[in-house]
């Protein structure tokens, strides 16, 4: 027992002195992994875009749409900014990136109203951003709403029906508007914890991944372990690297899952011991799995190249920006080849909307069946490796 822990201490020495020696390693380590969450709690802190500037072409004219613009300046996703004689002045403002929306009402709009018909209002958004179109189609929709309501009161009242009994017929069913897990609907609460594991996940990836494609451009060992353990006790090289990245990224974790969202006041109602149980699996996995991949790594700079194509891929295929419903069923379990997978999916369930642990059991145990399977897949690439690069890192045990 005693020799298995020297072996395994043997190696966690030897892998943290690699990593200290690395400068970029180091980089990606403890600047990357703390910068750049950061970096996106700062640039969506507003949560929502607010006061997009829009143009209105009023062809009525009239106190019906009068009041209509007033109350669309008063929401506080627009800002009426202009007002012009005609659709093609204001579609020349929207192609000049000067405003995001068009409001359009036709010269007929009161009339209509009057005569008791359908009145139409025209509304062009600004789809060059999903923020834009949200954003604008949200505060046209309340006002909508809130001029729907105030129009059915009055005609009611001129068909001679007025007070609790109109009210009761425009509104039958009273609801609440109430946004689960994330109070302000912003883009910060919706997307950015995802981020932060992704994070996690790929600075992890990446400096794993140059490592070893530095030992292949230096023409050593995909090992890098004392020679007296190659080929032998590959199970404890395992364990010894993976306790230096744990030991690294455990607190870096802490700061990044837990410190940062506090910081940035984005939505905690999870129990921290359910998130730090969790988190181990995914930490172990995800080492794990690099290192297997960085077995196949050949020079330093492949690491990088793959850390940027699964960037965005994983982000698509976790289901946090595109529902995994919605997905054909190969890429929905081609997904969770990837500990990010089933990483963002309980992290975002534990730490934003408060689930217990066994709630997000399936999450759970598929980041331990991974960290078993690639461990296991680790432990025989490195098998193969070895027979095929037989220069040692090491002279010495």
């Amino acid at each position: 027992m005693l020799r298995i822990l020297f072996d395994i201490y043997k190696v966690f020495i030897i892998e943290v002195q690699r990593i200290f020696h690395d400068g970029g390693v180091i980089l990606i380590f403890f600047v990357a992994t703390l910068l750049y969450p950061l970096i996106f709690g700062a640039i969506y802190k507003n949560e929502l875009v607010r006061n997009l500037p829009v143009a209105v072409v009023d062809l009525s004219r009239s106190d019906d749409s009068r009041r209509f613009i007033k109350k669309l300046d008063a929401t506080p996703e627009l800002n009426v900014q202009y007002e012009c004689g005609s659709i093609a002045e204001a579609a020349k403002l929207m192609q000049q990136r000067v405003i995001n929306g068009i409001f359009y009402f036709p010269n007929d709009y009161t009339g209509r109203l009057n005569r008791g018909e359908t009145a139409r209002v025209g509304l062009f958004c600004d789809m060059s951003s999903f923020l834009y179109y949200r954003s604008v189609y949200t505060g046209a929709s309340a006002v909508l709403v809130d001029e729907m309501h105030d129009i059915q009161l009055k005609r009611y009242a001129l068909a001679g029906m007025t007070g609790e009994n109109a009210e009761m017929m425009v509104t039958p069913l009273p609801y609440n508007d109430v946004k689960l897990y994330s109070s302000a609907g912003g883009f910060t609460s919706f997307l950015v914890p995802a981020l932060l594991v992704l994070v996690l996940h790929q600075t992890l990836f990446l400096g794993i991944g140059i490592m070893g494609g530095t030992a292949r451009d230096e023409r050593l060992t995909v090992e890098l372990i004392p020679e007296r353990l190659r080929g032998r006790h590959i199970m404890r090289v395992g364990i010894g690297r993976c306790l230096a990245y744990l030991g690294i990224y455990v607190p870096l974790s802490g700061i990044v899952l837990i410190l940062i969202p506090h910081w940035f006041e984005l939505p905690q109602v999870g129990k921290i011991g359910d998130l730090v149980l969790f988190l181990l699996p995914f930490l172990l996995s995800t080492i794990f799995f690099s290192l297997t991949v960085a077995n196949f790594v050949s020079h330093r700079d492949s690491g990088i190249v793959c850390s940027i194509f699964f960037s965005v891929v994983l982000l698509f295929l976790s289901g946090m920006v595109w529902p995994q419903c919605n997905m054909p069923d190969f890429w929905r379990y081609f997904s969770y080849l990837f500990p990010y997978t089933p990483a963002s999916q309980g992290f975002v369930s534990i730490s934003s909307m408060g689930s217990a642990l066994k709630e997000v059991d399936f999450e759970y145990s598929l980041l331990w069946i991974q960290t078993g399977v690639y461990l296991l897949a680790y432990c025989l690439t490195t098998q193969i490796n070895n027979k095929k690069l037989s220069q040692p890192l090491y002279n010495k045990a």
